[in-house]
């Protein structure tokens, strides 16, 4: 894929669509287009959070490791961003992702991530955004299971 096409790709994906094109430009030449086949695991909980993805195509099931054992806590698809927690708070991956199919992703290593944050305050805003989005389906998951502890 050309850079012109790489850039283009970007440009359609909501998290960049109000970026600069000399920031897109520079982001797809700072950036890998990574490809994981079905029944991969992208990302494993645990491990050293050393860059962020922009799913392009296909989509990844996010996991935690509990007590109990594994739960599925989300799934996530084409323009959505993972991988990021870890690399915004320095700690290591707070989820397991793994591709049930085919996924294509847009691999941001960590000073990348940061350094855009700090340069494009709309980007910035807009992960904040996901990340309370995020939060408020925890949330909404930890009510349900207490409701249904109670009852």
């Amino acid at each position: 894929m050309s850079l012109a096409e790489e850039v283009d790709l970007l440009r359609g994906i909501a998290l960049f669509e109000r970026m600069e094109p000399s920031k897109l430009k520079l982001l797809a030449m700072t950036s890998d287009r990574v490809n994981f086949r079905a029944g991969a695991v992208m990302m494993k909980q645990g491990d050293n959070g050393d860059a962020a993805y922009v799913i392009i195509s296909g989509k990844g099931e996010v996991y935690i490791d509990t007590p109990g054992g594994e739960i599925k806590v989300a799934e996530m698809g084409p323009g959505q961003v993972v991988g990021e927690i870890a690399i915004m708070i320095d700690t290591p991956r707070t989820a397991t992702v793994k591709t049930p199919e085919g996924l294509t992703a847009l691999k941001i290593p960590k000073e990348n991530f940061l350094r855009l944050l700090s340069s494009s305050p709309q980007i910035a805003l807009e992960i904040i955004r996901v990340l309370a989005a995020r939060l408020e389906n925890t949330n909404a998951q930890l009510r349900a299971a207490v409701a249904k502890q109670s009852a």
